[in-house]
C-alpha cells in the first residue's frame, strides 16, 4: 500500500478523530473509507451520466420505433 501526505484544517482532523474513534477504527482507516466510499460515488455519478449520455444519443430511433410497434399494434394487418 502507498502512502500520501495529506493537509487538513484541524477542525477536520479532529471531527475524523472524533468519528473513526466511534467507529473503532483508526484515523487513517476512517479516511480510508471515505476517499473509498467517493470513489464510488463519483464512478456511479459518471456511469449515471454516460448513461443519459447514450439514451439522448439514441432518443430519436428509439421514438420512431415506438412509433411503428404502436401503428402495429393498432393494426397488424397494415
Amino acid at each position: 500500500m502507498r502512502a500520501i501526505s495529506l493537509m487538513l484544517p484541524e477542525h477536520v482532523l479532529e471531527i475524523s478523530r472524533r468519528c473513526a474513534d466511534t467507529l473503532h477504527l483508526s484515523r487513517a482507516a476512517y479516511i480510508r473509507r471515505a476517499i473509498e466510499r467517493m470513489n464510488r460515488q463519483t464512478q456511479a455519478l459518471l456511469r449515471a451520466k454516460r448513461l443519459a449520455d447514450a439514451s439522448k444519443k439514441v432518443r430519436k430511433e428509439s421514438l420512431r420505433v415506438n412509433r411503428e410497434f404502436a401503428a402495429f399494434e393498432r393494426d397488424p394487418d397494415a
